[in-house]
């Protein structure tokens, strides 16, 4: 991480960078653990908001295309705003933009109304994933150890907390606007406790300007990244389709394909820098790539539902810290400011998540759902490729000599 923008931030203030220890650690496991929760929280809200606004499953795209509008337009001016506030601000941005607009998903009544509120949302959601990893960035290059796995972890764990919170408050008689509040309350509280420790001056002296196109190596990442994103979009719209067509597995039980997907791969991300001080990068990204698409494999020629969740359990612990590495890795290339980096990576991976399901229920139409699968298996073999062909000259030192 020795790059021009690292270097002048490093003369404009040593302090910061030298007084970064567990508490900053902490904090930042906090910002992707509200990142996670905030996130998830809308998906229990869908069927209430469609049925709300009485709309069928077309306008209903449409708005949730709002949501990644909001996003994508957000992300790649993230790292001027973080430049210019600190990364600290904007995740408290971010968290704050969050809390309120989760209420008005909860609330409008009106499809103009509830576009906006996507809008905002999607907004939200671009500005704290860029800024918590250019903060988680900072924060393992300051205590020269590997973190970003865990960090992204803490996210995933976030992810599954969200929806199981507002799935069983909904389920318990809440009403939408109160599960939207208490989950805006819960992240505003959990954020309070971490937000002194989180980095305040983060990215100021990168000198890169405009939109974080990508170029260089970024480019070679974002497309890796692009792929394993694009795998996660479509397990989570489709694998429980995936499993009550194909496997005629019971629909009230259909959600365990996705489930089982993302606790897998939030336990493997937990484990995954203890991994990554004995394993290659180049080697965990193939290996994970490879055994990701040998999950879906197994699921596609499983006899049974319960066997086809298994497969799905192989493809999350394969993708788990795929991303993860790709995120410690841009900070250390030098075709781009890290800060310029971490966004355009972000952007081009949600491009994908948005894509994914998209794509799948393109293909499922035109030669079946199964057919989409084996395609998603072999987007997988090509991240492992790309990403062998990425790290295949690094070493476990390499990560530890740029970190310190």
């Amino acid at each position: 991480m020795d790059s021009i923008a690292y270097k002048a931030c490093e003369k404009r203030t040593a302090k910061p960078e030298a007084s970064i220890g567990p508490r900053q650690v902490f904090a930042t496991k906090v910002a992707f653990l509200v990142t996670g929760v905030g996130v998830s929280a809308w998906a229990p809200l869908v069927p209430f908001a469609k049925m709300r606004l009485g709309i069928g499953d077309a306008t209903l795209g449409l708005l949730i295309l709002c949501l990644g509008a909001g996003s994508v337009v957000s992300m790649p001016l993230c790292h001027q705003i973080i430049k210019r506030l600190g990364a600290r601000a904007v995740i408290l941005l971010g968290v704050l933009m969050v809390a309120a607009a989760l209420p008005l998903l909860a609330y409008t009544t009106t499809v103009p109304t509830m576009a906006a509120s996507l809008l905002l949302f999607g907004a939200a959601v671009g500005l704290l994933d860029v800024s918590i990893n250019v903060h988680a960035l900072l924060v393992e290059k300051g205590t020269g150890k590997a973190l970003m796995s865990g960090f992204h972890g803490f996210f995933s764990v976030g992810g599954i907390a969200g929806s199981v919170l507002g799935s069983a408050l909904l389920s318990a008689g809440a009403t939408p606007l109160l599960v939207a509040c208490s989950v805006g309350i819960a992240v505003l509280m959990l954020t309070g406790t971490a937000a002194k420790a989180l980095l305040p001056d983060s990215m100021r002296g990168d000198e890169s300007g405009g939109f974080a196109l990508p170029h260089g190596t970024v480019v070679a990442m974002g497309l890796v990244g692009l792929c394993v994103f694009l795998v996660e979009g479509a397990m989570l719209d489709w694998s429980a389709l995936f499993l009550t067509s194909t496997k005629s597995f019971p629909e009230r039980l259909a959600g365990l394909g996705y489930t089982g997907f993302a606790v897998a791969m939030a336990v493997g991300r937990l484990l995954g820098d203890a991994l990554s001080r004995y394993v290659k990068s180049s080697t965990i990204v193939a290996a994970g790539g490879i055994t990701g698409a040998a999950g879906i494999g197994f699921a596609l020629l499983a006899p049974s539902g319960p066997l086809a969740i298994v497969g799905f359990l192989l493809t999350g612990a394969g993708c788990a810290n795929i991303v993860p590495v790709l995120f410690s890795a841009v900070g250390r290339q030098k075709a781009m400011a890290p800060g310029a980096a971490v966004a355009a990576l972000t952007t081009m991976g949600y491009a994908g998540a948005l894509a994914g399901p998209a794509a799948v229920g393109f293909v499922s139409h035109a030669v079946g759902l199964s057919a989409a699968f084996a395609l998603l298996a072999g987007l997988l073999v090509l991240a492992a490729l790309g990403g062998w062909l990425l790290f295949k000259d690094s070493s476990k030192h390499h990560l530890h000599t740029h970190l310190s």
